[in-house]
């Protein structure tokens, strides 16, 4: 029997028609990434489909055989089509990964990939709200919605605690320790981290805890240990919070363009800003990598300013 193409059925990619390369090592790549890589089911599906767009540009071509130009080509073709940077940057991690495991299968013996330019040269400078946006963004919620206790209280989260809508999409009632002022992420791979909370959303979500929610849990008890429920008492799926950020946004006239990541990059700006070490910043974003942090640093010119004021004897 034929393989499921590129694990279609694993990562729910459906592609009209995928090359060989895909059908040969499709599944098997894709078990690796879940498996030995342990990534998440929201990774897994976006390298199925950077690799479905690898497999569509490969052709009928030799996939071990590639040379570096003709890889690099690949890095041109994806500019090309208009993609984002963070998209290209994300392809080729994926493309890399591919022929990682390709060398482990003992298909190739040597990685042409890693001689790739690094995805650092496609990284962009994310855009971040000003405090004052940020506190018109976060008072958008009226009380004439009816959601105004649920919706306050997301938003609020997303800001005091920096996590990704994916994370407060599965945060539990458990998980909230409101009176030590901390709540427990789970993050990419599974990994978890302690996250503090202010004031401010400690409040938020007191409001909503006592005034909506156990309207909601009571719509779908099955379901009643996620801490934010959609109007059917379900758990908020990531999607949905994404719609109100972008419909709160608009009501705040904040620009569009902005999406909760917005709010992460915001949190981890304005900390620095603050004066936090960028390594207490790396531990409360779950960023394996201090690399991934560094990325803030680019907005942090005002306080490094008032540093060089302070202390270079010819400031």
């Amino acid at each position: 029997m034929r393989k499921t193409k590129l694990g279609l059925r694993k990562t729910g990619v459906e592609p009209e028609k995928l090359p060989d390369a895909g059908d040969r090592w499709g599944d098997s790549f894709i078990d690796y990434l879940r498996s030995e890589c342990q990534l998440s089911a929201n990774t897994v599906l976006a390298y199925g489909r950077d690799m479905v767009r690898f497999f569509g540009w490969v052709g009928r071509r030799d996939v071990p055989s590639l040379n570096v130009q003709e890889l690099s080509d690949f890095v041109g073709f994806l500019s090309d089509l208009g993609l984002a940077p963070a998209s290209i940057a994300r392809t080729i991690v994926a493309v890399k990964m591919f022929y990682r495991y390709l060398q482990l299968e003992g298909v190739i013996v040597d990685n042409k990939v890693e001689l790739l330019g690094s995805q650092k040269l496609w990284q962009r400078i994310p855009e971040v709200l000003s405090p004052k946006e940020v506190d018109r963004f976060l008072r958008a919620p009226k009380k004439i919605e009816i959601y105004h206790w649920r919706d306050r209280a997301m938003l609020e989260m997303l800001y005091a605690t920096g996590c990704r809508a994916s994370e407060i999409s599965n945060l539990r009632i458990r998980d909230l320790h409101l009176n030590e002022r901390y709540c427990k992420c789970h993050g990419k791979g599974n990994k978890q981290r302690m996250a503090p909370i202010g004031d401010a959303a400690v409040e938020a979500v007191t409001d909503y805890l006592k005034r909506q929610r156990p309207r909601l849990a009571a719509l779908n008890p099955s379901e009643d240990d996620w801490l934010f429920l959609s109007r059917g008492g379900r758990r908020m799926r990531r999607e949905a919070i994404w719609e109100l950020v972008k419909k709160y946004a608009l009501i705040a006239g904040i620009p569009a363009s902005i999406s909760p990541h917005t709010m992460r990059h915001s949190f981890a700006t304005h900390l620095l800003a603050g004066g936090a070490d960028l390594r207490q910043v790396q531990e409360m974003l779950g960023h394996a990598s201090i690399a991934t942090t560094q990325i803030y640093t680019h907005v942090d010119q005002s306080r490094l300013k008032k540093v060089h004021d302070q202390f270079h004897p010819r400031a």
